[in-house]
């Protein structure tokens, strides 16, 4: 998958929040996503992303 800093990702699971879409903040072999909902901030591994997007809103 591209994905690049600054894009809005659909994830199939609703945060706690209830928000579903996430910024990236930072990639690699680990993600920084945040919440777009509630501005709450968590690293994640590109495996685990990858296999939980929904959609990329690419940025402009």
């Amino acid at each position: 998958m591209n994905i690049q800093v600054g894009d809005v990702v659909r994830l199939k699971k609703a945060h706690p929040c209830g928000g579903h879409e996430w910024e990236v903040l930072r990639v690699g072999a680990d993600f920084r996503i945040k919440c777009l909902g509630c501005g709450h901030q968590v690293m994640i591994a590109r495996r685990l992303l990858e296999k939980n997007i929904k959609e990329i809103k690419e940025k402009a």
